[in-house]
């Protein structure tokens, strides 16, 4: 049957299976189950499929011949499918057996408005098994075009946020926007916004300074990393009284004078005393934690701990290959008043942790600062045996961050409750109604007619093992923006976000991110891998090529820039570094052909990449006299000691973040990659924001993300221009790509002769008319390694460890 187009969204309810057959299938796993799962085996629960993408999951139920689940799903689809397909499964300690699957015909639901209906439940050669069983679903298909906010950005300032979510959108808050754990004075781009004004760039290192140092009654900090050792004030043209402390020896200084300072650190389970205390992330859990041993300060250590309704295997997946990766700040603060005895709370969310590696500016000196900033902070983990001692380049860090005020504040607040209470011991959170006369309760910080006033929207990915008081029953979980699966409920709205924010938009997207992988499901099938048995399923780049085809069959200018980093962090050799890229590969691919075949069909001649941009970024810099001399020397025909001798590397890329239209961002912790978008694999955090007075109705707006994203062009083109004014014009994207690849001609030449201008290039492949993504010629491996750009598949690493 020929597979159509599902995009938009579904409305499942599963109801009930009418007789079903108790033993048999189960009889013999239940066995197994009993022994290996304490029991657990004779359970029951059903799932929906569109081809080879899972995309919904009961709860599970004894075995009754009659099971009723009466679940419903709210289900965003970019498949190509040819039957929505339901299976009732039992469940055991290893694995779980199909007692049956029903085929509802994707065509049915284009004709239909609501489809409820008993299907009968077939075996694998589609024959009806035992009994004739039969399950009764409801299905309804909203087409995406028909969505109230497709393709019209944010049409109202009252704009009530995206739905069926956990955290409902906030109003009256302010936002700081970060690039960057720090900017020098000299770095000055000038950038017009809405009323006459110039973009004026923020601090984040010197705000988490202040407002850790200046907390009166709490400090609460969850990271996947903190490291004691740091100091966060290192600019000495701009110094701070007390600024030269260590961030151990500042929370230990609060807690002292009775601040309550609680933290929550992932728990890297490779990070085994006496063995190897790093770990392999090279967290320094181990070494934070015995740090507050015996102090003020409650520092717990936080294994990523499965919720319920999983195998053994993946109860021993998810606590060894998935992180606790929410990197959050939260302190009162005084009023803007500089009213002492009144306190509010202030929030930090974003990709910055609070460990080495992370400090760094615009500029992104791989040489110059091995003296000074980062003498003691030398952070390169590409290279074997990289230290200081060795010499540069270090790996310069690119990441962005916010600062939350208002009822925003809260829920980032709320959060970490949630999180202390399932994970945190004893009860230590400060009962803040015993402080309501002294900190004030949740209330907006701007007046409605503030022109620079915020709407904000939390977002989590997360699961019941990780935050307490996720509802027990689906009906309940679903009421709260919560979806429930087998014995789990999930938060898993940061995805759910990023579509929305898609499917609205108008323009333009431009995206940083650490990594670039999923929706797997459309993938091209190939004899090297098996594209169900991959998982990385998430909609993100699936919805991108969808946009911007639609925009193609429309005739209107829309384009997508994306950058990443050159390769994910570690040996650009290694098994996992290569497996990475290789299914970015086959994202990229998936994308530049929707996209080509859109081109084709409208007769137009263009490339894809005219339409979808893929970047990276990277510094190189002529040795200048009075620069560190290393006392020794990295091992001859290395990386190291060829990157060290062109003076080049990348600049990682570890940001977060989505602009749409210049007039909604959406800024956290979460990567564009299955771990990051699941919700039951990394925890995470993120917000969505926009200004009420700085929407695209009438002319493209000009307010703080409008001035946020020409500040990150400046530091990464090292220019302004005109033309960035409108990146969904066809001069923009030529401008835009042009630099790019005259940086990266700059950056791998054999030659020398000046600082690169920018750090913005070319990521190094090509896109064919067909969209295939092949070499760029010349550049089969990137510049001073033998490590492949398109990637290896790895036969030995499982996907979902590298998804």
């Amino acid at each position: 049957m020929a597979q159509i187009l599902l995009h938009g969204t579904l409305h499942v309810t599963i109801y009930e299976v009418d007789s079903l057959s108790k033993g048999g299938v189960g009889s013999f796993f239940q066995k197994i189950g009993d022994v290996v799962g304490g029991g657990k085996g004779d359970r029951l629960y059903a799932t929906i499929d569109l081809e080879r993408a899972r995309v919904g999951r009961t709860r599970l139920l004894d075995h009754d011949s009659n099971p009723r689940w009466y679940e419903s799903f709210h289900i965003y689809c970019a498949h190509l499918a040819s039957n929505v397909v339901f299976s009732v499964k039992e469940e055991d300690a290893i694995g779980a057996p199909v007692l049956g699957r029903a085929y509802l015909p994707v065509t049915e639901l284009l004709e239909n408005e609501e489809i409820d209906r008993w299907l009968e439940l077939l075996d694998k050669e589609h024959k009806p098994i035992h009994k004739h069983s039969k399950i009764h679903v409801k299905v309804q298909f909203l087409e995406v075009t028909r969505e109230i906010n497709w393709d019209r950005g944010i049409k109202t300032p009252k704009f009530p946020g995206v739905p069926f979510t956990f955290f409902t959108q906030r109003n009256g808050c302010k936002v700081t926007l970060y690039q960057d754990s720090h900017v020098p004075d000299n770095f000055v781009p000038k950038i017009p916004l809405s009323g006459g004004t110039l973009y004026k760039p923020h601090r984040a290192w010197e705000d988490v300074f202040d407002a850790i140092n200046n907390a009166k009654h709490l400090i609460y900090i969850t990271g996947w990393s903190v490291y004691t050792e740091i100091t966060l004030i290192r600019d000495n043209r701009r110094p701070k009284p007390g600024g030269d402390i260590t961030l151990g020896e500042l929370l230990k200084k609060k807690a002292n004078e009775g601040v309550r300072v609680l933290m929550l650190v992932w728990d890297d389970r490779t990070s085994i005393k006496f063995f190897k205390e790093d770990g392999l992330m090279q967290t320094h859990d181990q070494e934070t934690e015995s740090y507050f041993h015996d102090t003020e300060v409650h520092c717990v250590l936080c294994p990523r701990n499965p919720d319920g309704g999983h195998t053994i295997v993946q109860d021993l997946e998810i606590s060894t290959m998935f992180t606790h990766h929410q990197k959050i700040v939260i302190a009162d603060s005084a009023l803007p008043d500089g009213n002492e005895d009144k306190r509010r709370i202030l929030s930090f969310v974003g990709g910055i942790d609070l460990c080495d590696g992370r400090y760094d500016t615009q500029f992104h000196s791989l040489f110059r600062t091995l003296d000074t900033v980062h003498h003691d902070d030398f952070h390169q983990p590409n290279f074997a045996d990289s230290s200081i001692k060795k010499g540069g380049p270090r790996e310069p860090w690119h990441d962005i961050h916010s600062r939350l005020e208002g009822p925003i504040a809260w829920d980032v607040l709320f959060n970490f409750e949630q999180r202390w209470r399932k994970q945190g011991g004893k009860d230590l959170l400060l009962n803040l109604r015993e402080l309501d006369g002294v900190i004030i309760p949740p209330s907006p910080v701007t007046y409605p007619d503030d022109q620079e006033t915020w709407n904000v929207q939390l977002f989590r990915s997360i699961d019941g093992g990780a935050a307490f008081g996720f509802p027990d029953s689906p009906e309940d979980a679903a009421q709260a923006g919560l979806v429930s699966g087998k014995d789990s409920t999930v938060d898993r709205s940061i995805q759910d976000a990023y579509v929305n924010a898609i499917r609205r938009a108008k323009r333009f997207i431009y995206i940083e991110n650490q990594y670039f992988l999923g929706s797997s499901f459309a993938w091209k099938a190939g004899d090297d891998i098996k594209i169900e048995d991959v998982g990385c399923i998430h909609l993100i780049p699936k919805e991108l090529s969808l946009k911007i085809v639609s925009k193609i069959e429309k005739g209107e200018e829309f384009k997508v820039y994306i950058v990443v980093p050159m390769w994910p962090e570690g040996i650009p050799e290694s098994g996992s570094v290569q497996a990475i890229l290789d299914w970015q590969r086959r994202t990229l691919e998936m994308m530049y052909t929707d996209i080509a075949q859109a081109l084709h069909a409208k007769g137009i001649e263009a490339n894809p990449r005219e339409y979808l941009s893929f970047f990276c970024l990277a510094n190189r810099e002529v040795k200048k006299s009075g620069e560190y001399e290393p006392s020794e020397k990295p091992e001859p025909d290395t990386d190291y000691i060829r990157a060290q001798e062109s003076r080049r590397f990348m600049i990682y890329v570890h940001a977060k973040m989505m602009i749409v239209d210049d007039e909604y961002i959406i800024i956290g912790s979460a990567n564009i990659n299955q771990r990051s978008m699941e919700g039951s694999r990394d925890s995470e955090i993120a917000m969505g924001a926009f200004q009420p007075y700085h929407l695209g109705h009438h002319q493209p707006p000009r307010g703080q993300i409008h001035g946020f994203r020409m500040s990150l062009w400046y530091e990464h083109l090292g220019l302004l221009d005109n033309t960035f004014l409108n990146p969904e014009d066809p001069e923009c994207v030529k401008k835009v790509n042009e630099i790019a690849l005259k940086y990266w001609d700059l950056y791998s030449s054999e030659n020398l002769e000046h600082d690169l201008p920018g750090h913005l290039l070319h990521y190094p492949i090509d896109v064919t008319a067909e969209g295939e993504v092949v070499e760029l010629p010349g550049f089969q491996n990137f510049p001073d390694t033998k490590a492949k750009v398109l990637g290896t598949k790895s036969d030995t690493l499982p996907p979902i460890l590298t998804t």
